[in-house]
């Protein structure tokens, strides 16, 4: 009942958005919710499940952002051309020196031999690299200056977006998965800035900070919408305007396919979380020593269960890309990718699938409309005052910072009163 009761809360908060803003408001508070809840869900499997204190989540959404650029976009046949093939020749001669270093040291076990061979390897690397790099850049760079995409559908690329992710945490994994929570909390934080910082300067990639525009999307635009007779025809019928009623159709044919991603990683965390790999995980959580005492692998389900969540934050990026029409790598801050995250899993209830779903919502909810509340509670508030008062100015000017405080508060009473979330794991 209380699980039910939580649940028809956020409805009756959505659907109010609707009768006082607008749909509009309430469709697109929904669709980003929708895409916050399948990121709590990949948290709430490292953390909730497992233990695992994943601070990296920023990096894995961009990845998953970055998944649709290369899955969706059309190829630059000319960019291709100029240094595609080379590019692509230094990579893979990157990940051979890397092999190379790795087996060297596991045969010879000579730090002295290992480094000349990552000291070659390297400037043969960037010697085959930068040259293909700069060719591709300076193909059209005002508006291409990458060498694209596959060019395929681009719900595609949500499974490769997930993809790409998992494979980083595999890299990421087999190095830092022995260090200590703190240690691998420190530890992915910093690979997630790399990640960033790649797709900021890497220009030949994803176009750098000059950002990715016009990604191809899953549902109609709203302008052909608006130029079908029959859509206009079936608009008038509701007693919508059509530029009303194609901006609706539009969110909500991200809701439904959102929604659709959304039940089928919850029903297959469920089963996950019920089963006997479940219960093992949990009991790994709980004492890894015992789990160990009882033959299991525990670094290897720690790998696993890694991969698994980052792959699913990675889906939630590559839709959260696919919502915005386009890629933007300054965007991506640790506040909004990580700390909200991680405050919804909180609030949410760690452990339980349903209250990091919960959580998603409620907090989406509150981070978008904390702000415009807190600007009319202001102006409510000072309304009586004089016009330039600076205690006006202040409180008025205060508003913007509400966002963050209401977080704050509302972690500090999760913590002080529920401190296992709205939803406990059971």
């Amino acid at each position: 009942m209380r699980t039910v009761l939580l649940f028809a809360l956020v409805a009756v908060l959505i659907v109010g958005t609707g009768v006082v803003q607008s749909w509009n408001a309430a469709l697109l508070i929904l669709n980003m919710g929708l895409v916050s809840a399948v990121m709590a869900l990949g948290v709430n499997l490292q953390w909730g499940i497992a233990g695992l204190f994943n601070v990296g989540v920023m990096g894995f959404v961009a990845l998953g952002g970055l998944g649709v650029v290369l899955t969706s976009t059309a190829p630059v046949p000319e960019a291709w051309s100029a240094g595609g093939v080379r590019v692509l020749a230094a990579l893979a001669l990157g990940a051979a020196t890397v092999v190379a270093a790795v087996m060297t040291w596991t045969k010879v076990r000579n730090g002295w031999i290992t480094a000349a061979v990552l000291l070659v390897g390297f400037f043969v690397f960037r010697w085959m690299l930068d040259p293909g790099v700069e060719a591709i850049e300076a193909i059209n760079p005002a508006l291409q200056g990458n060498l694209g995409g596959l060019g395929l559908p681009v719900l595609m690329a949500w499974p490769v977006g997930g993809l790409l992710a998992a494979g980083a945490a595999w890299i990421i994994g087999k190095t830092a998965l022995g260090l200590r929570s703190d240690y691998l909390a420190i530890a992915t934080l910093g690979i997630a800035e790399i990640v960033i910082a790649v797709m900021k300067n890497e220009d030949w990639l994803a176009r750098g900070v000059k950002n990715v525009i016009g990604l191809p999307r899953p549902v109609p635009y709203e302008v052909d919408l608006q130029n079908d007779p029959g859509f206009v025809e079936s608009a008038a019928g509701f007693g919508l305007d059509p530029t009303t009623a194609s901006t609706l159709y539009v969110k909500l044919g991200y809701s439904l396919l959102f929604a659709v991603v959304l039940i089928v990683l919850l029903v297959l965390a469920q089963l996950a979380l019920n089963s006997p790999w479940g219960r093992m995980m949990r009991a790994i959580r709980d004492n890894e020593t015992s789990a160990r005492a009882m033959g299991k692998d525990v670094t290897f389900r720690h790998l696993q269960v890694f991969i698994l969540g980052s792959a699913i934050c990675g889906i939630a990026g590559a839709m959260m890309t696919t919502l915005d029409g386009q890629l933007t790598p300054s965007s991506y801050q640790p506040l909004r990718y990580t700390f909200l995250i991680w405050v919804m899993v909180i609030v949410g209830g760690s452990g339980n699938n349903l209250g990091a779903v919960l959580g998603g919502f409620l907090i989406w909810f509150l981070w978008v409309q904390v702000e415009p509340m807190g600007q009319w509670l202001m102006a409510t508030i000072t309304s009586g005052m004089t016009d330039g008062s600076a205690i006006k100015a202040h409180l008025q000017d205060s508003a913007q910072h509400l966002r963050l405080l209401t977080m704050g508060v509302i972690l500090l009473l999760v913590l002080r009163f529920s401190p296992r979330g709205l939803l406990p794991e059971r």
